[in-house]
């Protein structure tokens, strides 16, 4: 398959996916600078890029390519897990307005919802509208985007866009070099459907006529295929003005969230072909300016074999006094944040403490012990546990119990703490006696394929040792 790469990860990637068969193209200077091999310039089947949060990656192109590319990114680590996309990019729906914002519309997509700029679609927009619009850039499951939705109909690759809508050649360049690119096109003698305008991108300067003419080929077949589709589906289905229907997905999309031990692998990938710090995948997903950091570090010597939390937290965070979200990840995809609590301890070798106000009433899960208004929860965070735990207290001090989450390995980034849950636990209740809990929602987990048997077998020793531990 031919792949194109970009992101934080594209040098382990590109790695990766060369060492299982796959050709990596439109490679960026940088990788072409590392890499002792050339790559090619032709258009790829799928596309890799890093999600806008650096957590993981997405995956899109031709359903094969994209399958045979995931799984080779996935298997890089136990705790990388991935989660196919019902609104993947380029899908166009029939949507059901669910509600109208200050900017834009949240449109129902049947299993996800996306956001409708108004400046993205023709005409006025209410609640109940049924629209028919098209997935222009997707998010993945974890994030608390929607993915991005306009009524223009168009096929994107990496060389060419076709419009539905627009005509005429036109490029994303300026000056001499569109105009070069709309005469070869000229020279290219190809027909596209009627009614769809091209748009070469900038990639397109760099390869010859040849690939030139395979893009357009392409992107013009796939054009006619999807306006076949559409044109096949009216909009005004009798009976279905309340029902959101997707009607076509010309292409398919994979998002790979890597945990901690998936990070560390993917330094290891990464060492093979340059000078790579000891967490630097962790390091740049914990934000932009640490991300500059690390390339300055790399570029002034081969550092040592530890990951430097001390120095990490200590010039990007969290120290005391800041405050944290915890962000529960779901195998299923979704991520929900827990609460912020107030940095109260951070220790150099990994760990921090972090306090949060109880809210609202009832009990806690697991201990059956009450909620009450100013209980407080104590959690301790150690920078690569698979596991961690919060104490529970009243406000006057009394002993509530105690809940461990056993999890994918723990990520201390400047503003939150990240990790995905793996269902089972264990408690202690106050009178020191313990239990675990939920065995049942990760076999349930295992069988919805939501969790590797690897990663389920892992948290079931885990439980165990934490079990054994506590009793």
């Amino acid at each position: 398959m031919n792949v194109r790469v970009r992101g934080i990860y594209a040098t382990a990637l590109t790695r990766r996916l060369n060492e299982n068969g796959h050709d990596v193209v439109q490679a960026s200077d940088p990788i072409r600078n590392r890499f002792d091999e050339s790559f090619g310039t032709g258009p790829s089947d799928a596309t890799v890029e890093t999600t806008t949060d650096r957590l993981g990656v997405g995956v899109t192109g031709e359903t094969d390519a994209v399958a045979d590319v995931a799984d080779a990114i996935e298997s890089v680590g136990v705790d990388a897990l991935s989660w196919t996309d019902s609104a993947p990019k380029d899908a166009v729906f029939d949507g059901v307005v669910e509600e109208t914002l200050g900017s834009g519309a949240l449109v129902d997509l049947g299993d996800r919802v996306g956001f409708l700029p108004f400046d993205a679609v023709d005409g006025y927009v209410d609640e109940g509208d049924r629209l028919r619009v098209q997935v222009h850039e997707g998010a993945p499951p974890w994030s608390d985007r929607n993915p991005d939705l306009g009524g223009e109909i168009r096929v994107e690759t990496d060389l060419v866009t076709l419009s539905r809508g627009r005509d005429g050649v036109t490029a994303a360049v300026s000056g001499e070099r569109a105009t070069e690119l709309v005469r070869t096109t000229e020279l290219l003698g190809l027909d596209w459907p009627d009614g769809w305008g091209v748009r070469w991108a900038p990639a397109a300067l760099d390869v010859d006529m040849d690939v030139m003419e395979t893009a357009l080929e392409d992107a013009a077949d796939r054009a006619r295929d999807l306006a076949a589709a559409i044109d096949g589906t009216p909009e005004d289905v009798p009976g279905t003005a309340d029902t959101p229907n997707r009607i076509a997905a010309p292409s398919e999309t994979r998002w790979i969230w890597f945990g901690r031990e998936s990070r560390f692998a993917l330094d290891g990938i990464r060492r093979e072909v340059t000078t790579t710090m000891t967490g630097h995948h962790r390091i740049k997903a914990g934000s932009e300016a640490a991300s500059g950091a690390v390339d300055f570090v790399e570029a002034l010597c081969d550092p040592d074999d530890e990951f430097p939390f001390d120095v990490v937290t200590r010039q990007f965070g969290p120290t005391e006094g800041d405050g944290v979200l915890v962000a529960h990840g779901k195998p299923e995809g979704q991520t929900i944040v827990l609460g912020r609590g107030e940095v109260t301890d951070r220790d150099p070798e990994g760990k921090i403490t972090l306090r949060r106000e109880a809210s609202g009433s009832g009990t806690y899960d697991a201990l059956g012990t009450p909620r009450e208004r100013g209980d407080v929860a104590i959690t301790k965070f150690t920078e690569g546990r698979w596991w961690y735990p919060t104490a529970y207290r009243g406000a006057d001090g009394e002993r509530k119990g105690t809940y461990v989450n056993v999890c994918t390995p723990v990520e201390i980034f400047p503003d939150e703490v990240r990790y995905v849950d793996l269902h089972v636990d264990v408690v202690k209740y106050p009178d020191g006696s313990t239990d675990r809990v939920d065995d049942d929602e990760l076999d349930e987990a295992v069988e919805a394929g939501h969790v590797s048997e690897a990663l389920a077998e892992k948290a079931r020793e885990v439980a165990s040792r934490v079990e054994n531990a506590l009793g």
